[in-house]
């Protein structure tokens, strides 16, 4: 919702303040100038970028659309853990096997949509959670596990961001390339009448313009919003983390959940009486 409020901003910002210093809109209807940086800067996209990352770069921008993390979502997350370490404190671990060798027919997980829908946090806790089980790593080992997933996760998910970032860069650049193009335009028609060659100047100009607004209003944001997504995911997980290190070296579960809780920035961490009557009532059903 914000990147659409941001965008309508930018262009309204722009183009209100070019009215009343009286430029004529239709000046800036320049669709061929449009058509030659954007299918540049596509292009360009397609030659350093491998089709996989391409792929992530649709799917991310549609979670960027869908929102964030809350502190909801949070709450929910630290007492479906509570539920998993309470199962291992009744039944032992080997009562968590079913629950982790099929996590989307888990009736726990099942109250927990959203988690359900995040695909790495599911194989990341699943995982982690066999390895527990197995009994065959210690403490220290669990947390290099856990890390190299976490980093080599980042470094996967950071692809997108980066991949814009570049596209952004070459943006004004590209911009550069349609207003040359617009001034070879011009010199072919030096002849003309002024009304015509200045019409070609202003094209060209415009194809400037369209560059480094692309860059710095709208590829560059989007770029760094990608790249705002990618570290909450890694915040999400590595919440999982905390609580998963401490069970493994035998901590009680209300206690397993509140070392993660306290891993959480201000906006979405729950207060400890939130989560200890938020457990309770899972204690409850």
């Amino acid at each position: 919702m914000f990147i659409f409020i941001g965008a309508a901003i930018v262009l309204g910002g722009i183009l209100t303040g070019f009215v009343l210093e009286g430029g004529e809109l239709l000046a800036l209807k320049q669709p061929m100038e449009l058509l030659i940086i954007g299918g540049a800067a596509f292009g360009a996209l397609l030659i350093s970028t491998p089709l996989p990352v391409i792929k992530n770069i649709i799917k991310q921008l549609k979670g960027v659309l869908s929102g964030g993390y809350t502190k909801k979502d949070y709450i929910d997350l630290l007492v479906m853990m509570f539920e998993i370490f309470n199962v291992a404190r009744k039944d032992g671990l080997i009562g968590l096997e079913n629950h982790v060798e099929h996590p989307h027919e888990s009736e726990i997980f099942k109250r927990y949509p959203k988690f359900l829908k995040n695909h790495h946090a599911v194989d990341f806790f699943a995982d982690t959670m066999r390895v527990i089980i197995s009994g065959a790593v210690q403490p220290y080992d669990l947390e290099d596990l856990m890390d190299n997933d976490i980093e080599t996760t980042k470094e996967e998910e950071m692809q997108p961001s980066l991949a814009l970032g570049t596209v952004a860069d070459s943006l004004p650049g590209l911009g550069i390339v349609a207003a040359v193009l617009g001034v070879v335009i011009t010199m072919a028609a030096i002849d003309g009448s002024p009304k015509e060659i200045g019409h070609h100047i202003a094209s060209a100009l415009v194809g400037t313009f369209l560059g480094i607004l692309g860059c710095y209003g709208f590829v560059g944001p989007i770029a760094k919003s990608l790249d705002h997504r990618v570290k909450e995911d890694i915040q999400y997980v590595s919440c999982m983390k905390h609580a998963l290190l401490s069970f493994n070296k035998g901590v009680a579960g209300v206690i397993s959940v509140e070392f993660a809780r306290r891993t959480l920035a201000a906006e979405v961490r729950p207060g400890f009486t939130e989560l200890e009557n938020a457990c309770n009532e899972a204690k409850r059903r």
